[in-house]
């Protein structure tokens, strides 16, 4: 399993590109059995950004699981990956075969304050 901030690995398949570390990387999201995403559509995405995570999702489709964590409604994600083609393209591999879980209820984050704080 592997934990990825989407922000971040964004940032870092970036910074790879520059060092020569991004084929490494994206082999290495490609191997993991189960990729958890975390915070997807916090900002919306650049047109390098989307090719990474077409290629993501591209690489690990019918091979691993990926998870994907946020709080932006699934009918808007389309908007934050821009672009409509690869919009389609990204979320067909990550919806064909999903399964959805919508949380309710209050942050757990504010309960554990909460509890602290008392």
């Amino acid at each position: 399993m592997l934990y990825q901030r989407l922000p971040r690995l964004l940032a870092d398949l970036a910074l790879g590109r520059g060092d020569g570390r991004h084929p490494r990387l994206m082999r290495a999201l490609g191997g993991v059995k189960l990729l958890v995403l975390d915070d997807w559509g916090l900002e919306p995405l650049g047109a390098e950004q989307r090719r990474d995570l077409l290629d993501i999702v591209e690489e690990r489709y019918g091979r691993g699981a990926t998870l994907i964590t946020s709080q932006l409604p699934v009918d808007r994600w389309h908007d934050v990956i821009g672009d409509p083609t690869l919009a389609d393209a990204i979320l067909d591999r990550l919806i064909h075969n999903a399964h959805r879980i919508q949380l309710r209820g209050e942050s757990l984050r504010k309960r554990l304050h909460e509890r602290s704080a008392a």
